[in-house]
């Protein structure tokens, strides 16, 4: 049955049977202290606002029998999949060294894990990735075909690094992205700001921009 959510620039389409929701990389490195974000100088509390919305709509899209599919941003103990510019982002090295939450972005560590607010329950697939978009290097694409997917829910941090390249990645391979401003969160509030605009410019060039509310209303019966 189509159903709309109310959005910018225009209302957006969709069908509950084939829409997923995808949370990207709300791993505690990232959005809780002592982690890789904190460590290249940025003050978490202004990531960590979208963690209340991505609940409310992570129930919401549970409660409507969503797929829902969570990110996180990672590599092999042996870094042999971290190409060495990112290794050394900045002039100076991050990842793999030990951290509060053990090595930096790395698989399996406690920081690369999922914050336990938003923890993946059972058949909610996990996606590792070593780069910043989701489809890179990653089985997302066939999951997604697999539930014949076309409208996808992004959520997560940060907005203009991993959300947006996410968003572009799936806009190139046919699929409808809505992001609701609140459930995003960047370092950088003009980032934010800007990336959001970039997506819905142009008549919605890269996908669609609305509210956790109108993700939540869209998906009430």
């Amino acid at each position: 049955m189509t159903r709309q959510f109310n959005a910018e620039p225009f209302a957006l389409n969709f069908d509950k049977a084939s829409t997923a929701l995808v949370i990207i990389d709300m791993q505690r490195d990232f959005v809780e202290p002592g982690g890789f974000g904190e460590a290249l100088g940025n003050d978490v509390s202004l990531v960590r606002t979208a963690i209340e919305p991505c609940i409310t709509v992570l129930k919401a899209a549970r409660d409507a029998g969503l797929l829902i599919i969570h990110t996180r941003e990672g590599h092999r103990p042996d870094l042999s999949d971290c190409p060495p510019a990112k290794l050394t982002r900045g002039g100076k090295t991050f990842i793999g060294e030990k951290g509060p939450k053990g090595r930096i972005l790395i698989r399996g560590e406690a920081g690369h894990d999922i914050i336990p607010e938003l923890y993946p329950i059972a058949g909610e697939p996990i996606i590792d990735k070593p780069g910043k978009g989701a489809f890179y290097q990653t089985d997302l694409h066939l999951i997604l075909q697999n539930h014949n997917i076309k409208t996808l829910i992004v959520c997560g941090v940060t907005t203009e690094v991993c959300v947006t390249t996410t968003v572009r990645e799936a806009n190139d391979r046919g699929f409808e992205c809505v992001i609701p401003e609140d459930c995003v969160g960047s370092y950088f509030p003009e980032f934010q700001k800007y990336a959001l605009e970039m997506i819905k410019a142009q008549g919605g060039i890269f996908g669609w921009v609305n509210h956790s509310k109108d993700i939540i209303e869209g998906l009430k019966d």
